[in-house]
């Protein structure tokens, strides 16, 4: 099975979710979005793996602060 996990190392929930499959024995494979952004059709294709829309994954308090919280249209 590929583990694959887009990390901020900066971020402490990211460290935290890398160390934990890291426990489990699994290599993943370690994207740094900040440094190698994924491409809009890859971003399709996690969302639609997660079955989730753009909204869904944003940060709610960040959006609205950035005058980007209703993205429905």
């Amino acid at each position: 099975m590929m583990v694959r996990i887009y990390h901020n190392p900066r971020c402490s929930k990211s460290r935290q979710t890398l160390a934990l499959i890291e426990e489990q024995g699994i290599t993943p494979d370690v994207i740094a979005y900040l440094d190698t952004p994924p491409t809009p059709q890859e971003l399709s294709g996690i969302l639609d793996m997660l079955g989730m829309k753009p909204e869904d994954i944003l940060r709610k308090k960040e959006a609205r602060e950035e005058g980007i919280a209703d993205l429905r249209g």
